[in-house]
C-alpha cells in the first residue's frame, strides 16, 4: 500500500514538473524569412488595445479604461457599478451609456474600468461620467457622430468643467462673505 502511494506521488511529481518546465525549443536554428515570403504570409490580427481617457471635476480626477471584447462589465474603483448607492450617483455615472444606442452597443461588448481620486463622491461621479463618455467616443466606430450627439445632449460629457473653488480671503468666513458687524 505504501508502494502504491509512492508511485502515485512520483507520477504526480513528473506531471507537475512537465507542466511547469518551459517548452524546449527546436534543435534546428530558425531561418529568416525573405521579404517576399513575409508579404505573402497572412498576418495575425492585432490584439485589441484598450482605450483610455480622463475626466476632471473640481478636485476629482477619473481615469477610464475601455477593454474591447469584454462582457459589458463596468467598475468604478474596483466596485461593480450596480452596487453603487445612492441611485442618483449610479444613474449619473451611467448617463453617457444610456444616452444613445451606439454608446450602449460599444459599452455592451467591452469592459470599462474607472479609477477616480480626489474630491468628494459627487465630484468623482461627475469626473467618472466625463471619462466614460470620452472613452466611448474614442472606441466607437463613428466617433464624430457620437461626439456631436454628446455635445448637443450635454457639453460636460466631453468637456471637463474648469470651475474650481475660490480660495478663502481674510476678513470673512468664506471667499466672498464678510463677517457681520454688530453695533450692540
Amino acid at each position: 500500500m505504501a508502494n502504491e502511494t509512492k508511485t502515485g506521488l512520483e507520477n504526480l511529481d513528473k506531471e507537475l514538473s512537465a507542466l511547469y518546465q518551459p517548452k524546449a525549443t527546436s534543435a534546428r536554428p530558425q531561418q529568416r524569412k525573405s521579404t517576399t515570403d513575409s508579404k505573402s504570409s497572412k498576418r495575425k490580427p492585432a490584439a485589441k488595445k484598450p482605450f483610455q481617457a480622463k475626466g476632471k471635476r473640481k478636485r476629482a480626477i477619473a481615469r477610464a479604461t475601455l477593454t474591447p471584447g469584454g462582457s459589458g462589465k463596468i467598475t468604478v474603483n474596483g466596485i461593480d457599478i450596480n452596487l453603487f448607492r445612492p441611485k442618483e450617483i449610479r444613474e449619473l455615472v451611467l448617463e453617457p451609456i444610456r444616452a444613445t444606442r451606439a454608446a450602449a452597443a460599444v459599452a455592451g461588448r467591452s469592459d470599462i474600468s474607472v479609477n477616480s481620486r480626489g474630491g468628494g463622491f459627487s465630484g468623482q461621479a461627475q469626473a467618472a461620467r466625463t471619462a466614460i463618455a470620452k472613452v466611448i467616443v474614442a472606441a466607437s466606430s463613428s466617433p464624430e457622430s457620437l461626439r456631436s450627439f454628446y455635445m448637443e445632449y450635454d457639453r460636460n460629457l466631453l468637456i471637463d468643467d474648469t470651475r474650481r473653488v475660490e480660495p478663502k480671503k481674510f476678513k470673512g468666513p468664506k471667499a466672498r462673505a464678510r463677517f457681520q458687524k454688530s453695533y450692540r
